[in-house]
C-alpha cells in the first residue's frame, strides 16, 4: 500500500517518483479526497466529544434531581449527525484505498531511471562456453533424449504446460533439492512447504492483486488463486502480525510450483521451457529491519548468484531501471544465465527490496528494543532459482557433441552418482 504521507509531505517529489516508473497518478484527486476524509473524522471526533460531555451533564443532572429532557434530545441530534457522518467517512475510505492500492512502489535513490534501456550490468561471471560444433536448443537436446515431452505435456493441459520424463524428471528434481540444501545449509534460511492455492487477501498483500489479476489462475468455484510464486505465500505467513525485534531477521526458502497465464505474451517463445504456465522455483523471502534491508539485498543476491557459481554456469547480474521495476519493487538484480543453444541470455532470478511497502499492504510490523511502538518490516525476496529456464542453461551448457548432456558436478549426488545423460 502506497504511504498517503509520502504524498502529503511531498507530493511534487512523488510524482517524479512515478514519472521515473512510468505511471501517471492524479496525486491532487488523492489529496482532495483524504482532506475531505480527515474534515470528516475531525468534524465526527468533535461531535464525539460534545456527546461525552451531554452524557456527563445528563448524569451530573440525574444526581442532581433535575430534569435532563432537554440535553437527552441535544444528544440524540449530535448521535444522529455521528451517525450521518460515519458512511460518508467510510466511502472516502474505500475511494482513497482504491487510489492508494493502485499506485507502485517508488524506485530507491540507487536505481537509475528509464526503461529497459538503461539496465545496468552490474557483475558477470563466467564466460559463454566456445563449442566445437554447432550447439543445440533444449528442445531438440530433451527430444533426442526423451527426457522432456512438451506435445504431450501440451496434450494433457495446453501449452505452456511440461511434462518432464526419466532422467529429466530426476534432473528436475536434483535441481531443486540442491538449491534447498544450499540455502537451508548454508545460507540460514527456514525451509517451509506453503500452500499453492491462496485467496485474494494474501495476492493482494504482495501486491499480484489488483494489477496484475489478468495474469492469475483463478479458480471458478471458489475465492482462490494459484500461486504465480511461493513469495505470495511465504510474505503472507506474518500478514496481520506484530514480530518481536530480537526475531528479525527471518529467513524463509520454499520450493513450489508456480502458475501464470502469461497474458499478453502469446506468441512469444511459446516452445520449449523459456516460457511456460506451469514452472518449479525456489524461493528466498526475507523479513528485516528497515535500516539494514539494502545490506540484506545485497546478501540475498550473493546467495542466488552460489547456485549459478555451484553449477558452473555463466551468468551476468542487470540492475534494473526505474521503468523496469516490478510493481512493487524499490529495487531489483535480475541474474542472466546465458543459453547457447538459443543464444540468449535468460532472466532467471530477481532478487527485490520491497522496503515497506508490501508491509503496508499486508500488515506486517515489529517492536521491540528501541522500536516502541509497532513498525512496518521491509520485505525481499529472490528466485533461488526459477528452475525452467535453469533447465534451459544446464542442457545447453553442458551438452556434447554425441549429444549426451553432462550433469554438473553438484548435482550429482542428487541423480545417484549419475555424471552424464544419454540417449538410450
Amino acid at each position: 500500500m502506497f504511504d498517503i504521507k509520502l504524498i502529503r509531505d511531498d507530493a511534487q517529489a512523488v510524482e517524479v517518483g512515478l514519472k521515473a516508473k512510468n505511471v501517471d497518478v492524479n496525486l491532487e484527486n488523492i489529496l482532495k479526497k483524504d482532506e475531505q476524509r480527515r474534515a470528516l473524522i475531525a468534524r465526527a471526533d468533535e461531535l464525539r466529544a460534545a456527546q461525552n460531555k451531554a452524557n456527563d451533564e445528563i448524569s451530573a443532572l440525574l444526581k442532581e434531581k433535575k430534569d435532563p429532557k432537554e440535553k437527552i434530545a441535544a444528544m440524540k441530534e449530535v448521535s444522529q449527525k455521528i451517525s450521518a457522518l460515519e458512511p460518508q467517512v467510510k466511502e472516502l475510505e474505500d475511494a482513497l484505498h482504491g487510489m492508494l492500492i493502485g499506485i507502485p512502489n517508488l524506485a530507491h535513490a540507487s536505481v537509475p531511471v528509464g526503461g529497459e534501456d538503461k539496465n545496468e550490468i552490474v557483475n558477470e561471471w563466467g564466460a559463454p562456453k566456445e563449442f566445437s560444433f554447432k550447439p543445440k536448443s533444449h528442445i531438440d537436446i530433451a527430444q533426442d533424449l526423451d527426457i522432456i515431452d512438451f506435445k504431450r505435456g501440451a496434450k494433457l493441459t495446453g501449452s505452456g504446460f511440461i511434462l518432464y520424463k526419466g532422467a529429466g524428471a530426476r534432473l528436475e528434481r536434483a535441481l531443486y533439492n540442491f538449491m534447498l540444501d544450499l540455502h537451508t545449509a548454508e545460507h540460514g534460511y527456514k525451509e517451509v512447504l506453503p500452500p499453492v492455492l491462496v485467496n485474494a487477501e494474501s495476492m493482494t498483500g504482495t501486491g499480484q492483486l489488483p494489477k496484475m489479476a489478468e495474469d492469475m489462475y483463478k479458480l471458478e468455484n471458489d475465492p482462490l488463486y494459484l500461486i504465480p510464486t511461493a513469495e505470495v505465500p511465504v510474505t503472507n505467513i506474518h500478514r496481520d502480525e506484530v514480530l518481536k525485534a530480537e526475531e528479525l531477521p527471518i529467513y524463509y526458502t520454499a520450493y513450489t510450483p508456480c502458475f501464470r497465464r502469461e497474458a499478453g505474451s502469446y506468441g512469444k517463445d511459446t516452445k520449449g521451457l523459456v516460457r511456460v504456465h506451469q514452472f518449479d522455483k525456489v524461493e528466498l523471502v526475507k523479513f528485516v529491519k528497515p535500516e539494514n534491508s539494502y545490506d540484506e539485498l545485497e546478501s540475498l543476491l550473493k546467495n542466488a548468484e552460489k547456485v549459478f557459481q555451484l553449477l558452473d554456469l555463466p551468468y551476468r547480474v542487470l540492475l534494473l531501471a526505474s521503468a523496469d521495476l516490478s510493481f512493487a519493487a524499490a529495487k531489483c538484480y535480475d541474474i542472466e544465465a546465458y543459453a547457447p543453444g538459443v543464444d540468449a541470455w535468460l532472466e532467471v532470478s530477481s532478487c527485490s527490496n520491497f522496503e515497506d511497502f508490501q508491509a503496508r499492504r499486508a500488515n506486517i510490523r515489529f517492536k521491540g528494543g528501541e522500536v516502541k511502538k509497532p513498525t512496518y518490516v521491509h520485505t525481499l525476496n529472490g528466485s533461488g532459482v526459477a528452475l525452467a529456464r535453469c533447465m534451459v542453461a544446464i542442457l545447453e551448457n553442458y551438452q556434447t557433441e554425441d549429444g549426451s548432456v553432462m550433469i554438473p558436478e553438484v548435482l550429482r549426488p542428487y541423480m545417484g552418482g549419475m555424471v552424464e545423460i544419454k540417449s538410450t
